[in-house]
């Protein structure tokens, strides 16, 4: 599917794997819109062809906006699901049970918001008219290696992950007699800025267990799978790891 003269949508489009992705996405012609939170948005960089959308994806009416506006001009072909968050928590730790509010909302964005967008989203690539081929559209959302090898503290964050590797091959069942494809890619451990704040002896060592190449991953080179992804007509209900063949030890 070609990217040039539609549109697109990258949820947690102002930072990290989504920043990468719409920047991707923008060089090769489409209009993106980006949806993140407004202080996220605030420091976002300004790229020719993305425009920043506020919007919290856990909010059904401020996503209908979102996907709403991004329908107005070109016709809606990609969304790239990238909105998340990872808070850890053992079961039982320190200060006693896991707080389940914490649970509920690492869930709520990770796994209810990435479906809320996708459903949404659908709706509309729905309503354009398919290209020569019947396509319509592709979704791609964002699980991660958490989803199979979840570690100590990530009983939250890997369950959210995990539901989203469980959606994939239905979501694709479901869409395609749209002409729509949905599919997912479960990253590795990528350095993006929630990995800033860290040392940079931290750092050489998580890179020091991946397989090879033994590095971090780039967000470009996610932005790049999903490229990939949306180019490859035949890639439907897949979730990919980007990994570089690790498996992550219990801690």
């Amino acid at each position: 599917m070609q990217l040039n003269d539609t549109a697109a949508i990258v949820s947690g489009g102002a930072s990290g794997l989504g920043a990468a992705t719409a920047l991707a996405l923008a060089e090769q012609g489409a209009a993106v819109y980006a949806i993140d939170l407004p202080g996220s948005i605030e420091q976002a960089p300004q790229v020719p062809g993305v425009a920043y959308l506020a919007a919290d994806v856990t909010d059904e009416e401020q996503v209908r906006s979102a996907v709403a506006t991004a329908s107005e001009g070109a016709p809606l072909r990609t969304v790239v699901n990238c909105a998340g968050i990872g808070p850890s928590a053992r079961i039982l730790g320190r200060k006693g049970v896991h707080d389940l509010a914490l649970y509920a909302k690492i869930v709520q964005i990770n796994l209810v918001g990435s479906f809320t967008v996708l459903a949404l989203a659908s709706e509309a690539i729905a309503a354009t008219e398919p290209d020569e081929n019947g396509q319509r559209g592709v979704i791609v959302n964002t699980a991660s290696i958490a989803a199979y090898d979840g570690q100590i503290g990530q009983v939250a964050y890997a369950s959210s992950k995990g539901g989203i590797v469980g959606m994939t091959l239905p979501a694709a069942r479901d869409l395609a007699q749209y002409g729509i494809r949905v599919c997912t890619i479960a990253p590795g451990i990528v350095n993006t800025p929630m990995l800033a704040t860290v040392s940079e002896e931290f750092r050489a060592g998580l890179a020091a267990g991946v397989p090879f190449p033994q590095r971090l991953c780039e967000p470009s080179e996610y932005a790049k799978l999903v490229t990939m992804i949306v180019d490859h007509d035949y890639l439907n209900g897949e979730t990919i790891r980007m990994d570089g063949a690790l498996r992550m030890a219990p801690r």
